[in-house]
């Protein structure tokens, strides 16, 4: 594994402390820096950054830290990481869930009491924020949620968002057989029915509640119609049951069409999970590798004006990059050396596909390929940079990029007035593995220090 091969050469950080993350009221923090990323590409020299509940409220040269504030000083300040792809902090049986639905919540898998040395080890390299993504047994796998790395915070307190995106894998090997290319194009078949079954849901609900009101707006009226000819109607009532009694037949009272209350469609979680996704409200990450089910999804997936695509693995997807790149579809890679053990949806797999991606035009993330290894995020995005890809596209990868396709781009992910203070301290550039994090601020609180 990576991580070994990092032992083995030094790069591992010496151990680190972590302080009582409580965070009072009022608490504030001013870090000095002599070079602040504010995103990648966008730089300031030797500015301040005051912090006070947890929030970023100020940067600026020479700001005065208020009355019993902490002070600390570094060579260089960014966001902190985001891995996009992970699976820290999952029980097990939910990362492979194979009964997953579309309603499936990957938050519900979460037991950070288990994980919490997993977490501490990702939180010292830099890794604040987090995607986990549970059902990766099933073809739809549910909501996967953004969360807080900080070990310390209950589940609730570290979801930063619950339903940050609906999941679906295509064409992984389920049962211990590997899937042909019919088996991987019926499973984007059965994705796209899903997806479909949702519009359809949602257009119902829309056709419903136009007819609930137009129904509320005709009863109001011909309320009001009979208010107005009320004695005129009771006559008119009583006239027609008399003819209708000397004539011997059955009195039948006059119905207006106004009169049928239109039906409410039945409630389903599933549809209204899919829904969701169909009008984009919640991206799709469908982790998918070889060229025919890549090509199927995106034809397939065409049509749906609103929807929002991800693809997660991306082994062969070069050979469609013009077509992700005109559809503004992200890749998350996981550039993660391999020997000949590996999977078979890896075959072909590698280490510059990240670099030939972002040269296409494709948008690129970095994530830890939904493992729990997180905490090697930093080292994998330095090792893309070393297989050619630009690294300020590498480090917002990990950083505004990642947060932004997911919906917390205006919380965290870089390092801006009004945004949560999750960032690094280091003594040197981020993606420099030499370089030493001496710092990692969560929520304005330093959660590591050495």
């Amino acid at each position: 594994m990576l991580g070994v091969a990092l032992a083995a050469s030094g790069l591992v950080l010496a151990p680190l402390s972590f302080n009582n993350p409580g965070f009072a009221e009022g608490e504030s923090l001013l870090i000095r820096a002599e070079r602040v990323i504010v995103r990648p590409g966008v730089e300031l020299e030797n500015q301040s950054i005051l912090v006070q509940d947890g929030v970023i409220v100020a940067i600026g040269e020479g700001l005065a830290p208020p009355d019993g504030a902490r002070e600390i000083n570094g060579a260089v300040v960014c966001a902190g990481f985001v891995d996009p792809w992970s699976a820290l902090g999952l029980d097990a049986g939910a990362a492979r869930d194979s009964s997953a639905s579309a309603a499936t919540r990957s938050a519900d898998g979460v037991d950070r009491w288990s994980h919490a040395h997993h977490l501490e080890d990702a939180l010292r390299a830099g890794v604040t924020s987090l995607r986990v993504q549970g059902g990766g047994g099933a073809v739809i796998s549910g909501y996967g949620s953004m969360m807080r790395v900080d070990p310390s915070l209950g589940g609730d307190d570290a979801l930063l968002l619950d339903a940050a995106n609906m999941g679906a894998t295509i064409g992984l090997p389920r049962g211990g057989r590997t899937r042909d290319i019919f088996d991987r194009v019926s499973e984007v078949d059965r994705l796209i029915g899903q997806i479909e079954s949702g519009r359809k849901y949602r257009e119902s609900a829309v056709e419903y509640k136009y007819e609930l009101e137009e129904w509320q707006k005709e009863i109001e009226e011909k309320e009001k119609e009979l208010e107005k000819d009320f004695k005129k109607a009771k006559k008119d009532r009583e006239k027609d049951k008399e003819k209708a009694e000397e004539k011997g037949k059955e009195f039948k009272e006059k119905k207006y069409k106004e009169d049928k209350k239109p039906r409410k469609p039945k409630y389903d979680e599933d549809s209204e999970a899919m829904a969701r996704v169909a009008d984009g409200e919640v991206p799709l990450v469908v982790q998918s590798h070889r060229y025919e089910e890549l090509r199927s999804l995106l034809e397939k997936t065409e049509s749906y004006d609103r929807l929002r695509v991800l693809v997660a693995g991306g082994t062969e997807a070069l050979l469609h990059a013009d077509e992700l790149q005109a559809r503004g579809v992200p890749v998350i890679v996981w550039p993660n050396p391999m020997g000949p053990a590996r999977g078979d949806e890896y075959d072909g797999h590698e280490l510059s596909l990240a670099a030939s991606l972002d040269e296409a035009g494709v948008e690129v993330l970095i994530g830890s390929g939904g493992s729990d290894t997180s905490r090697e995020l930093r080292f994998l995005a330095a090792l893309a940079v070393s297989h050619g890809l630009d690294p300020d596209a590498a480090l917002n990868a990990i950083t505004l990029g990642a947060a932004n396709a997911f919906d917390v781009g205006d919380r965290i992910g870089s390092v801006e007035r009004g945004k949560d203070a999750d960032l690094l301290v280091l003594d040197g550039d981020p993606l420099d593995t030499t370089a030493r994090i001496r710092f990692v601020v969560s929520q304005g609180r330093v959660v590591v220090e050495h």
